[in-house]
């Protein structure tokens, strides 16, 4: 969620440090909506609803991106620096980290309505 709020933020320091930088009104636009708001709430609603299945999504989407990086280093050979290593090991880290936490949530979970007594009527 906070490197979705930085997009919003901060659009024209996030979109540098990717080397996507905004040189138009429209392109600083749509750094805050795809690299900002859609990351701060995807991140949002995982914390706000607690649902493993919205902590899954969040693990994807981040591991998603790690494997789009990999796979970009046979396909478009970009210059890897500091920077490109650093965010490969925050994908992997949060996306594994999410989806343990989502793995963990599950098995928490108890059923209650099954478990339920029926309301005794007044």
């Amino acid at each position: 969620m906070l490197s979705g709020v930085a997009g919003v933020v901060t659009p024209n320091s996030v979109g540098t440090s990717l080397e996507l930088p905004a040189t138009t009104a429209r392109g600083v636009t749509e750094t805050r909506a795809g690299l900002g708001g859609t990351y701060a709430a995807l991140g949002a609603w995982a914390l706000v609803s607690l649902d493993p299945t919205a902590q899954a999504a969040v693990g994807v989407t981040w591991l998603g991106a790690a494997v789009v990086r990999l796979g970009s280093l046979v396909v478009d050979r970009p210059r890897t620096d500091a920077a490109f290593w650093s965010y490969l090991g925050a994908e992997i880290g949060l996306g594994t980290t999410a989806l343990l936490g989502a793995a963990r949530a599950r098995r928490r979970r108890v059923p209650v309505l099954a478990d339920e007594e029926p309301m005794a009527s007044a």
